[in-house]
């Protein structure tokens, strides 16, 4: 009773942290959701979207309404991986002076670390992220520096294509979700992120956020009572597997979509981790709307984040990958028959 009393008391808080997220930044409420799934399932995240449009705003509300640190580093081709550990310059007096880099500037006081345009990095520094995104640690300076509750966030440029190096497959599978943060279709939200005053001064909006409204520091434990209250059933767990499955060859199992031969269209499905993950993202998903046990609208809300940057087309497709991986998923859903 203890700990559904527990588990009661952080939804709430997680709810209202969703609703202040919201006030600051406008039109995007499926995304808002989505991130405040993947840090409660503890995911990495993946952000899809232009220039200029609040991801980075986004990110800094959630950290400051969490209450911890908020590191950034922007990807460029000269970047190395010791710039994310330290920076040297030449102080006035002409000695050579060390400063701790941004992945471990905060170090355990760490929430939210964003990666803007990761694709503009090297491999060794994807590397590096990618090490510390699973260990969440690195060694520096002789000695190992731990942030054991960093969510990374990372975006790539998709506009500009001259030295970009894109995500490997290995490495795009250690992102929970990949979310696309769009510009808003609504006019009148449209027009007030235009000439609203309020919403030109990003330090200003921030302001408006007083104390922090969740811990970040009991997310990992938050997560762990969340994961084994919440009950999936065999039910459930079949149908993940038929997904799974379709994920891997969608021809054997009937799908079909306009315009595209779907034997051809699938080079790779879901891996395991894949799917595990997506199965605790749609724990909290169920843990959000208060209920103790998985629905297929759960399934549904995490698919489509949870799979679409894990299925690997082939080449012929796969210059169209944002226009059909929505499709691909919507496929999967409506054609694997739900309990």
């Amino acid at each position: 009773m203890a700990e559904s009393q527990l588990l009661q008391t952080a939804r709430e808080q997680a709810l209202a942290l969703e609703n202040v997220v919201n006030q600051v930044v406008v039109g995007q409420k499926e995304a808002v959701r989505l991130i405040l799934i993947a840090l409660h399932a503890r995911g990495h995240v993946l952000l899809e979207g232009g220039v200029g449009v609040g991801k980075t705003t986004l990110l800094r509300t959630f950290s400051k309404a969490l209450g911890g640190a908020f590191g950034r580093i922007e990807g460029s081709v000269d970047l190395m991986p010791n710039d994310l550990l330290y920076s040297a310059w030449v102080n006035a007096e002409g000695k050579p002076v060390i400063d701790p880099g941004p992945l471990i500037n905060h170090g355990a006081e760490t929430a939210v670390f964003f990666f803007n345009e990761i694709n503009r990095a090297r491999p060794q520094v994807q590397s590096l992220l990618l090490r510390a995104m699973a260990e969440r640690s690195v060694e520096a300076f002789g000695k190992e520096y731990r942030f054991p509750h960093m969510v990374v966030f990372a975006d790539r440029n998709a506009v500009e294509k001259e030295e970009t190096f894109e995500l490997s497959a290995a490495a795009r599978d250690r992102f929970l979700f990949e979310i696309n943060i769009s510009s808003p279709t609504d006019d009148v939200i449209r027009r007030q992120l235009i000439f609203d005053p309020a919403f030109h001064d990003v330090d200003q909006l921030l302001n408006t956020i007083g104390e922090p409204l969740l811990d970040y520091q009991q997310l990992n434990a938050l997560d762990h009572d969340i994961q084994r209250s919440i009950f999936v059933s065999p039910e459930i767990e079949n149908y993940v597997v038929r997904l799974w499955d379709a994920s891997w060859t969608p021809h054997e199992l009937g799908i079909e979509m306009p315009d595209i031969y779907v034997e051809d269209l699938v080079v790779a499905g879901a891996s395991v981790r894949g799917m595990s993950a997506m199965v605790r993202a749609a724990k909290v998903a169920a843990w959000l709307d208060g209920r103790d046990h998985v629905l297929p609208d759960d399934i549904h809300t995490v698919l489509l984040p949870s799979m679409t940057h894990r299925v690997f087309l082939s080449p012929v497709y796969e210059g169209r990958r944002e226009q059909i991986m929505p499709q691909f998923v919507r496929a999967l859903r409506d054609h694997i028959a739900t309990p």
